[in-house]
């Protein structure tokens, strides 16, 4: 597996070696001992299914003591995966990086503590598979505006399709600053 760092320090591109023959292919998409850039131990895996091209699923974070890393992969279809620097301290503060993650090109993407994370479906049933090293808590989680116009996030598409939750979202300057 290759493992490359983005701008954003915690942010990584993993690459999986996929092993092909007549009958299909193999990889495997995760193995602790040889990823010891990850810090976690993973409790929670999730799937989503994104029906139209345009959805847009974030920004989206849980608050302390619930933070969560997420280690991402998108098994059908494709969506531009995006992690945002919500560290205050951080000298990436508000700073964004962008990945297409797709059925195809099998790259998964590692959004670390302290980062907000969202996608943007880039073809209809588009389904990604992540897991969490904390678990789902509805008391602790949070959004922020996909619009904030702070953060100033490029999604490739005007009129995106939202979930009331993510219309509601508010701007980062409205929320209490955020503690890791």
């Amino acid at each position: 597996m290759t493992v490359t760092e983005t701008k954003l320090p915690g942010v990584l591109i993993l690459e999986p070696k996929v092993f092909g023959d007549s009958r299909g292919w193999f990889m495997e998409t995760y193995i602790k001992i040889k990823t010891p850039q990850i810090d976690c131990e993973f409790v929670q895996d999730n799937h989503s299914m994104s029906a139209q091209k345009g959805t847009l699923r974030g920004i989206h974070f849980q608050s302390a003591p619930m933070v969560q890393a997420k280690l991402l992969r998108c098994v059908s279809g494709a969506i531009m995966d995006f992690a945002v620097d919500l560290r205050p301290d951080s000298s990436t503060y508000k700073q964004w990086i962008c990945l297409e993650l797709s059925a195809d090109n099998k790259k998964q993407l590692f959004v670390p503590h302290g980062f907000g994370h969202a996608f943007i479906t880039l073809t209809e049933n588009a389904e990604v598979i992540y897991k969490t090293d904390n678990y789902y808590s509805p008391e602790h989680d949070c959004a922020i505006s996909w619009a904030d116009p702070e953060l100033g996030i490029d999604w490739g598409v005007e009129n995106p399709i939202l979930s009331d939750k993510d219309k509601k979202a508010p701007f980062l300057k409205d929320i209490a600053p955020l503690k890791w």
